[in-house]
């Protein structure tokens, strides 16, 4: 029987209030975060997480002091490992690993490791591609897995924004929440934001939440204006994509229009979604009047979520490529691929 390891890649969150300053250093330590020399970059983690803590932990605060993503994410992975386990000839392990939290991505390769499969599997929680996401990600497991000597044959799956069972399950859950409005409302398919600086210099991401979204607009069969994309998240004095969702709820409100949003780059509930977009974007939404405000949940375990992430690790088994962008076609625009961005591999 064939003993084969999945690392499912998620950003991790503090656990409680202790934890918010060390997360943020590791967040703003990356890189791909904050693109200084190292030694600056240290430094700069060091004051901008030392500041922002307190506002952190208010944030925290409104969902009892810490991230419910780790929980979560485990849950995705012991409902995948059940699903993967449906194969007689295959062992298949899910191991957990988060970028800036704990069990962080050294200590994963240490249990995988120990673990001795045959392959591994590299499955990013991250359906749409960022360097500042999967490739974070998916660069420090090499380093881990060099630092540690894991020498196993690899597959990565970098990308899956135009999934058909990531599609179906958040179009099912908005179709659910449509029927819940009972009256005419607008679409919102929000997404984490990022710097446009990022997105110059070659990003797809904002390329593959605008596929996601159109995909799931076309599956709930959703009429050309009654949908937009939007991004939320914002921080910091850099420009960043848009609209942002801020705009977006001004904008409903002068049209006196209810809206719906889902959060399409989420899978797990995180603060994005149970403090901002539950709480802080609700605050403006009331304080605007608007007739109605709803929000889809994040897939998290729905089944054909999982049915979907099972079907990527098994084509990525059997595939000859390394590095794969999808299940059945590239879902990378046509002048890059997703894993090529900051040389993966």
């Amino acid at each position: 029987m064939i003993k084969r390891a999945v690392v499912v890649f998620n950003l991790g969150g503090p656990d409680k209030s202790s934890s918010i300053q060390p997360f943020l250093f590791n967040l703003f330590n990356d890189a791909a975060i904050i693109n200084l020399p190292k030694p600056f970059r240290w430094f700069f983690a060091k004051l901008i997480s030392k500041r922002r803590t307190s506002t952190a932990k208010k944030i925290y605060a409104e969902i009892g002091g810490g991230s419910p993503l780790l929980a979560l994410t485990r849950k995705q992975a012991t409902a995948l490992e059940n699903k993967l386990n449906n194969n007689k000839n295959i062992n298949s392990k899910v191991f957990v690993a988060m970028r800036y939290w704990h069990p962080m991505i050294l200590s994963t390769a240490v249990s995988v490791k120990n673990f001795d499969p045959d392959e591994v599997v590299l499955l990013p929680l991250y359906p749409q591609f960022s360097t500042t996401t999967t490739g974070s990600s998916l660069k420090a497991w090499k380093i881990a897995t060099k630092k540690i000597k894991l020498n196993k044959p690899t597959k990565a799956i970098c990308c899956y924004p135009i999934d058909e069972n990531l599609v179906k399950a958040q179009a099912n859950l908005l179709k659910e929440e449509i029927s819940r409005a009972k009256q005419n409302t607008r679409i919102l398919f929000s997404a984490h934001g990022l710097p446009k600086k990022i997105i110059n210099q070659g990003d797809p991401y904002q390329w593959q939440i605008e596929k996601t979204a159109s995909a799931i607009a076309a599956k709930a069969k959703l009429k050309q204006n009654d949908w937009f994309v939007c991004y939320q998240s914002r921080v910091g004095p850099l420009e960043w994509i848009g609209p942002s969702l801020d705009e977006e709820i001004k904008r409903a409100s002068d049209d006196n229009i209810g809206i719906i949003i889902l959060p399409i780059s989420f899978v797990s509930e995180c603060s994005e979604t149970l403090v901002e977009l539950d709480i802080e974007y609700r605050n403006i939404a009331t304080e605007l009047a608007l007739p109605y405000y709803g929000r889809v949940p994040a897939v998290g375990t729905h089944p054909d979520f999982i049915i979907g992430l099972k079907e990527l690790v098994n084509n990525a088994s059997e595939s000859e490529l390394k590095i794969l962008s999808g299940k059945d076609k590239r879902a990378c625009p046509p002048d890059r691929q997703c894993y090529s961005q900051g040389g993966l591999y």
